[in-house]
């Protein structure tokens, strides 16, 4: 099937199926923050509107000096970007012609930005259902690899691996003058986070991506940066093409970082819905990955294949995420994210009838 490669964006992929988009749904295949971006950005809103006119400040000295100060690094570790995907790109760029090991399943961009910069594409599968990252396992893979991309907490499956995993992976990485590429776009959604940017000045290799989208619910503003050595960041920024954030993103970050309040309480709602929901499937025989963030990988335990469910799903206006671009789950999963109290209910609901059905 040639279907889309990314969530979101629900009437191309019921355009690729031949159906016709329903005129009430619920989108289940984007990972943002349900309770919408903070109040104070529509309170402010209005004020952006004079930006408009004025060129972006292209080195966005305010924001990364606002991040420098929240992460306690220097500025010049900080290169902000036009979303995760611009920064996955950049790093690709300066990859070019390297061999790049993905641990799978993960985000597909890895793989596409690799590939359209001559990048050698190996994949390191983890394994179902519990997805357990190894140092000793991924260790053959990294023979001769110019960088490692790892997405921790992982996109699809949720799930956080563990810090000395984590730390033993740079460590190796390191002796063998590899790259990791750590991508923590979900990191904010974790309860107890353990930071890895202190270890930037610890490993040269080291290369942090985080998305602002994600948890201020503002994918329309595209917005992210990228945490390294400032002579990692020196050389990856020269890709970078000028005034690539516009100013009401950089604005709008500027104001998004002084939500912390927002964010615990986005953290507590994540995690109360997510527990709700784990119980439910768990009393109807579906099973759910081990996620510690705003989406969770889900199957029917009763089907082999997981198709006649994706169909049942969008039939009835319930639109998860496919996985057949995902290498390791080929289908065989659906990526939901945690949506609010009443649409949860409702995808619950759904899956009830398909129960009784199947």
């Amino acid at each position: 099937m040639n279907l889309p490669s990314h969530g979101s964006n629900p009437q191309h992929l019921f355009k690729s199926l031949g159906l016709s988009l329903p005129e009430k749904y619920i989108d289940f295949s984007a990972n943002i923050n349900p309770l919408g971006p903070p109040p104070a950005l529509k309170e402010k809103w209005n004020d952006f509107y004079r930006e408009i006119t004025v060129y972006p400040d292209p080195f966005a000295e305010k924001l990364r000096k606002k991040i420098a100060d929240k992460e306690q690094i220097s500025a010049q570790s900080i290169l902000i970007g036009n979303g995760g995907a611009e920064l996955i790109t950049l790093v690709a760029r300066f990859l070019s012609g390297k061999k790049v090991v993905v641990v799978e399943p993960s985000f597909s961009e890895y793989e596409k930005a690799g590939r359209a910069n001559d990048c050698e594409i190996q994949y390191h599968q983890l394994l179902e259902p519990h997805f357990e990252l190894s140092m000793e396992q991924i260790l053959p893979s990294l023979t001769n690899a110019g960088a490692l991309f790892l997405c921790n907490p992982n996109n699809p499956t949720g799930i956080q691996y563990s810090v000395s995993t984590v730390i033993s992976i740079i460590q190796e990485c390191e002796k063998q003058n590899c790259f990791v590429v750590l991508d923590e776009a979900f990191y904010d959604f974790l309860v107890n986070y353990e930071s890895y940017i202190p270890y930037i000045n610890k490993f040269s290799n080291l290369i942090i991506i985080r998305s602002m989208t994600k948890m201020f619910a503002i994918p329309g503003l595209r917005l992210g940066y990228l945490a390294a050595a400032p002579a990692l960041i020196a050389e990856i920024s020269r890709l970078q093409p000028h005034w690539s954030i516009n100013s009401i993103a950089l604005l709008a970050g500027e104001l998004c970082l002084q939500n912390e309040e927002y964010i615990k309480e986005t953290q507590v709602y994540i995690s109360e819905e997510r527990e709700r929901l784990s119980t439910f499937f768990k009393r109807n025989n579906f099973v759910m990955t081990s996620s510690q963030v705003n989406f969770y990988l889900l199957r029917d335990s009763n089907q082999k294949e997981q198709n006649k469910l994706f169909e049942f799903l969008l039939l009835k206006g319930i639109i998860p995420r496919h996985t057949f671009n995902f290498p390791g789950l080929e289908g065989n999963w659906l990526r939901f994210a945690i949506k609010s109290k009443d649409e949860n209910s409702k995808l619950m609901e759904v899956l009830l009838e398909w129960r009784q059905l199947h």
